[in-house]
């Protein structure tokens, strides 16, 4: 399973760049990761570019402080399932400002929370990162997560 990150903002340096490399690293024990940006303002038009970034027939995560919630063991089986089903690539679809475009929202197969609370793209990036790590590491029986 290829795992693509699709997220606003531009590819450059931020205070939670190291974190992010180190995670992204971590999974890519696990499976392939691609991190894409997205830079621009205006929702319409981040829409259209989020849609062409897409692979055809991937399974859609869009990241939204309404999805679901879940902790890390039901994201573990979350990623599981989605190993199973065979699915070749997953996407993660972090929103800008304003969220994603309905158009965006309409290609969802599941919509997820990471918190009620709303975070900057930036900090997500790592939060994400770290919990598909973290999802791995509790497939594999690697020592990282502890109940």
């Amino acid at each position: 399973m290829k795992i693509t990150i699709i997220s606003p903002g531009k590819d450059k340096r931020y205070l939670g760049e190291e974190i992010v490399n180190e995670y992204t690293s971590r999974i890519s024990h696990y499976s392939s990761i691609d991190w894409k940006f997205i830079n621009t303002s205006d929702i319409e038009e981040e829409g259209e570019k989020i849609l062409k970034a897409i692979p055809n027939k991937a399974y859609i995560v869009i990241l939204d402080e309404k999805g679901k919630s879940l902790n890390s063991l039901e994201f573990s089986d979350f990623l599981n399932k989605r190993l199973n089903e065979s699915i070749k690539d997953l996407v993660f679809i972090i929103g800008g400002s304003y969220g994603v475009s309905k158009k965006v929202k309409d290609t969802a197969n599941f919509v997820w929370s990471l918190s009620d609370l709303v975070f900057p793209h930036e900090l997500v990036r790592s939060i994400l990162a770290e919990q598909i790590y973290r999802g791995f590491s509790i497939l594999k029986g690697i020592k990282y997560h502890h109940e």
